[in-house]
């Protein structure tokens, strides 16, 4: 598979300063414009991200879907929230809308605080148990020929049917964690595995974890996907500058209590993806070639939040070190989002997709 690159949209204006990690409200024309940079600009595919106090995913995903020509729309989807036979049927629309462009990226949930506020009360290997049933009734439905019954642990119905399925029989699913339950369903499950952006050694390590999975379950491995937050500049010296002003904004915004109030949860993360970005974070600073844990320990680990710093050139020879160990979707987006999104569009992605064009033309390895 070639490698591909992931952006995620916004869906206000206000969420485009550089202390903005979660959205705030809702500008259409604001949306327009991003869907359509990310389409002008190359990028691959697009997050659209969930949170209980967010515009609704599924329509924010056909917005961008009837908004642009090519760009893939990753929905971000959690299965405690809507039925899977529902669901089922809203993908299938969905990825009709889009012309076959859907993939749907199921959350299982890290944080306890944050499902109860949706109603979701289920423990944490509940919520992966739940996960792994949910994407086997997807399949099932959209595969099917005639009705569906089921009966498992945490959902049962009885002779569904759902006339609309998708454009290419199925829709990409992908599965991201760093516990060995996301490993497990990941591995069972998934056509992609999303990783929050660690140190090679690390990132190696789930990598392995997953594929193990796989393999004894005797199913393909995953694409790995990747992501980051990447602060770059004409040169390695003044992308640091740029990146110490951007850590002075997150800490900034860390201690406003009013700011994104509904998007905070309390304590050290339950989710071990954030404690082992954490935990990565007070080993050390910088890593490898550019990689920076200091915007995880100001955002508490909130989401994808570890940084890439320095010049394109930097920058686009750290994604290709991550291609190398076996990722092939990077996932971009910035502190700043829509102005990163055309700055990587334009001094970036070129350079990762030249390096991979003349590595295949001459048979180089990596």
């Amino acid at each position: 598979m070639p490698v591909e690159f992931i952006s995620a949209v916004h869906t206000d204006s206000g969420a485009s300063g550089p202390a903005a990690a979660s959205r705030i409200g809702f500008d259409r024309d604001h949306l327009r414009r991003y869907a359509r940079a990310l389409d002008d600009g190359g990028f691959d595919h697009t997050l659209v991200a969930y949170h209980s106090a967010s515009p609704d995913a599924f329509q924010v995903a056909q917005f961008v879907a009837t908004h642009t020509e090519r760009i893939r729309p990753i929905l971000a989807h959690r299965p405690g929230v809507v039925f899977p036979t529902h669901a089922s049927r809203a993908l299938a629309t969905l990825d009709r809308i889009s012309d076959g462009r859907l993939s749907v990226h199921i959350i299982s949930g890290g944080s306890d605080e944050e499902q109860r506020r949706e109603g979701d009360y289920l423990n944490k290997a509940e919520r992966y148990e739940r996960s792994d049933e949910y994407i086997q009734i997807l399949r099932k439905v959209w595969q099917s020929d005639g009705p569906v019954s089921h009966e498992g642990r945490h959902f049962r119905f009885e002779g569904y049917y759902s006339d609309v399925k998708p454009v290419n029989g199925l829709i990409p699913i992908s599965v991201g964690g760093s516990s060995p339950d996301a490993y497990r369903v990941g591995g069972q499950q998934g056509d992609i595995f999303g990783l929050w952006g660690e140190p090679l050694k690390e990132t190696g390590e789930q990598i392995a974890a997953v594929n193990a999975v796989a393999d004894a379950a005797g199913r393909p491995h995953p694409r790995i996907w990747v992501s980051f937050r990447p602060i770059i500049a004409p040169t390695d010296e003044l992308a640091w500058e740029k990146a110490h002003r951007t850590l002075g904004v997150l800490k900034d915004q860390a201690r406003n209590t009013e700011l994104l109030r509904h998007y905070r949860t309390t304590g050290r993360p339950a989710n071990v993806g954030s404690q082992r970005l954490l935990d990565i974070a007070e080993r050390g600073e910088v890593y490898d070639r550019c990689l920076w844990t200091a915007p995880a320990v100001a955002t508490n680990a909130a989401g994808a939040s570890t940084a890439l710093v320095g010049s394109p050139e930097t920058v686009a020879q750290a994604l290709l070190d991550y291609v190398d160990i076996g990722c092939d979707l990077l996932s971009i987006r910035g502190y700043d989002p829509l102005n990163d999104a055309v700055d990587y569009a334009r001094h970036v992605l070129p350079l990762v997709r030249q390096e991979l064009a003349h590595r295949a033309a001459t048979g180089q390895a990596a």
